[in-house]
């Protein structure tokens, strides 16, 4: 139906805006603090790219990706998540020449042909960051801390910080014939898909949601008893470093995420309060990425965070904030020659920073007064008749009740009346 948004789709109305808005205000703060620059990458890239960033064996690709063939025969697909993207820019654009550590985040929409449920759609925002250029895992702790800092900003304090190492290509092999053998004797009741992930990544059957999938796991050899000596060094440093900023966290030895390029260091920060959907932000590091994208080996961290469930948490948890509908001033204006009074003023008073709003509907003094009240206007100026004959401007302090006759060449004193300090 044309009068219908597709499926897993949702408009963001102006009632809801501002709260989007003010979360995207904090978050341009916190990266202005932790001095991460914006990166905005196009919303469709080649679909190889995804394929050799994100990894054939996650559900992404095998299942989610929406995907097509331009008319130049091309294989384009709508970015499901951005991390390739920016590893893409970071390599074309040559960013490494400048900096040997480049910190950039994003805002944006993704896109997932998912099954629709609350805080998830098939069209949705996510804010993420990556620190690009450092194999220190005291950057690691800071990317945590960052996504910890705004998520508590906001209000969301019940805080779950869960933390892995997945290793490296290193000790990964010893830890993929471990897990072999261990599912080797009940492959059969795996799903179909933790069957295809038994030869190409094991790995992934930790991932699985699938509840079979999820008792047959239990007992799995962890990866700590498989990671090498430089894996074991930097994931201790990254406690430590966690410990030192006061972050609690604790130790999940089945967390992989859903992606096939993390290595070392995987997170995850639940706001616990929701439930089943409690995951508000993941990540970790992806320092093979860059070179299978093709650049050099580049150590990288990063995390992605949905906006949608941020919101929902915060609408859970009555913090999302009602934001009335304001205007600086209200013109008010009777006839012809009032109506282009009226816009010139409010052209006029916008250059100086100040919200107007008039009436398009020629109604009466009275009912354009009570949309002024409805508006929460701070100011009315009148501009009718008698107005128009003395070349004044009816001015009305709606807070203090305040009003004077004020010369319409008198702009300073308008001005000043409106709380301007600049003159004209």
């Amino acid at each position: 139906m044309l009068t219908t948004a597709p499926r897993g789709t949702s408009d963001i109305l102006p009632s809801v805006t501002a709260n989007w808005q003010q979360i995207e205000s904090l978050i341009r703060d916190i990266c202005l603090r932790y001095n991460y620059k914006e990166i905005r990458t196009p919303i469709f890239e080649h679909t190889e790219l995804f394929l050799r960033g994100i990894g054939n064996t996650t559900d992404i690709v095998s299942k989610e990706m929406y995907t097509f063939e331009d008319r130049g025969g091309r294989s384009i697909t709508l970015r499901p998540e951005n991390t390739a993207s920016v590893v893409r820019a970071y390599l074309e654009n040559k960013l490494y020449a400048d900096n040997y550590l480049n910190k950039l985040f994003y805002i944006g929409p993704m896109f997932r042909y998912d099954r629709p449920q609350a805080g998830r759609f098939r069209q949705f925002h996510q804010f993420g960051i990556e620190a690009i250029g450092s194999e220190n895992p005291l950057i690691d702790a800071e990317v945590i801390a960052l996504a910890v800092n705004l998520l508590q900003e906001l209000g969301l304090t019940d805080l779950n910080v869960l933390i892995n190492s997945v290793g490296c290509p290193k000790c990964r092999p010893v830890y993929k014939e471990k897990l072999q053998a261990f599912f080797q004797e009940n492959l059969g009741e795996l799903c179909k898909d933790c069957q295809s992930r038994y030869e190409q990544n094991p790995l992934r059957i930790l991932d699985c949601k699938i509840d079979k999938c999820k008792q047959l796991s239990v007992g799995v050899p962890t990866l700590k008893e498989c990671l090498c000596e430089e894996c074991t060094t930097q994931f201790g440093k990254l406690q430590n470093y966690l410990a030192a900023l006061g972050i609690k966290y604790k130790l999940d030895n089945n967390l992989v995420r859903g992606l096939d390029y993390y290595t070392k260091t995987a997170f995850e920060i639940q706001y616990l309060p929701l439930g089943a959907q409690s995951a508000v932000c993941g990540g970790g590091r992806y320092d093979g990425l860059i070179s299978e994208c093709g650049g050099n080996p580049t150590p990288a961290i990063g995390f992605a965070m949905g906006i949608e469930r941020i919101l929902l948490a915060l609408q859970k948890q009555n913090l999302i904030k009602e934001l009335a509908s304001t205007v600086d001033v209200y013109i008010v204006a009777t006839g012809e020659e009032a109506n282009q009074e009226a816009i010139k003023l409010a052209v006029k008073l916008r250059k100086y920073a100040l919200s107007c709003e008039i009436d398009f509907a020629n109604r009466s003094m009275k009912a354009q007064m009570k949309a002024a009240n409805k508006l929460q206007a701070k100011h009315v100026i009148i501009i009718a008749e008698q107005e128009l004959q003395e070349q004044t401007y009816s001015y009305k302090n709606m807070l203090t009740s305040e009003q004077v006759s004020i010369k319409n060449q008198d702009l300073n004193m308008l001005l000043s009346k409106l709380g301007v300090d600049k003159e004209c």
